[in-house]
C-alpha cells in the first residue's frame, strides 16, 4: 500500500490496483474535549469512533445509491474499520460543501446580528476550501470558477447533489426522531486508471456522525450516539 493522505480522522492509501483504502482513526474533531464537525483539529479520541463512522457512512452510501446518485464507495472492512473506494481528484485542494438546515456553528458566529441559534434554513447550500492554515474560508461561486478550481456547470452540479443527498439524510434522520441541522460534505472527479480526470462527480470521503451536527429533543447527538441511534 501507498500511503497518499494522512488526515484528522482517517489516512488514505492507494491499493494499487485500482481502488483507495481509507483508514478511519478514533478520533474526531473538536476543541477540549468536546466535538464540534466545524474544527479544524482532533479534540478528542473515542473507542470504536472510527469503526462506527464506517458503519454509518457505508449506511449511507448504500442509501444514496438507491437515488442513482454516484459515490466512491466501494465496499467496508469492519474488522479493520476500513472503507475501500473509487479514486477521485478533489476540487482544488479539496472543498467542502455544508447544507444547513438551521443556524448553528460557523453559520450563526458569522451571521448572529441576524439569526438566533437554531433559526431554520432551507437547505442553505455553503462551499469552503479546505484549508486548515486559514480556518477553511468559505467561497463563492463566481471565485471558485475564476481560481479555475470548478466549472460553472460542476458548481451547479455540486450544489445540487448536496441538496438532494442532504434532503435523503435528513428523512432518514426524521424516521428515528433526530433532527439533522447541518450536514457537511465532499466531491470530487472521477478518476481513470490512467490518472486522468472522467466528467463524472462522485461524493467522496465519510457521511458519518462527524460530518454533521444532529438532535435529539433539542439536545446534540455524539458521532458514537448517531451510530447506535440509526444503525
Amino acid at each position: 500500500m501507498k500511503l497518499l493522505y494522512t488526515g484528522k480522522t482517517k489516512d488514505v492509501y492507494d491499493l494499487g490496483d485500482g481502488t483507495y483504502l481509507i483508514k478511519f482513526k478514533d478520533d474526531a474533531t473538536g476543541v477540549d474535549g468536546v466535538f464540534d464537525p466545524g474544527a479544524n483539529s482532533v479534540g478528542l479520541t473515542v473507542e470504536g469512533i472510527g469503526a462506527a463512522g464506517l458503519r454509518l457512512s457505508e449506511f449511507f452510501f448504500r442509501k444514496i445509491w438507491e437515488k442513482d446518485i454516484l459515490t466512491h464507495f466501494v465496499g467496508a472492512r469492519h474488522d479493520k474499520a476500513e472503507m475501500l473506494a473509487r479514486p477521485a481528484q478533489p476540487f482544488g485542494k479539496g472543498i467542502e460543501v455544508i447544507c444547513r438546515f438551521r443556524a448553528v456553528g460557523s453559520f450563526l458566529r458569522r451571521y448572529e446580528m441576524y439569526v438566533q441559534h437554531g433559526d431554520e434554513l432551507d437547505a442553505l447550500v455553503e462551499i469552503s476550501l479546505k484549508d486548515d492554515e486559514r480556518g477553511d474560508p468559505f467561497i463563492e461561486r463566481d471565485t471558485l470558477i475564476a481560481l479555475g478550481i470548478m466549472t460553472a456547470k460542476e458548481h451547479d452540479i455540486v450544489i445540487e447533489k448536496a441538496r438532494d443527498i442532504s434532503l435523503l439524510i435528513k428523512g432518514i434522520m426524521q424516521q428515528k426522531g433526530l433532527e439533522l441541522y447541518d450536514i457537511k460534505l465532499e466531491f470530487g472527479r472521477m478518476l481513470r486508471p490512467d490518472g486522468t480526470c472522467g466528467t463524472d462527480i462522485f461524493v467522496i470521503d465519510e457521511i458519518s456522525g462527524g460530518n454533521m451536527r444532529v438532535y435529539k429533543d433539542g439536545e446534540p447527538v455524539g458521532p458514537l450516539e448517531l451510530a447506535q441511534l440509526l444503525l
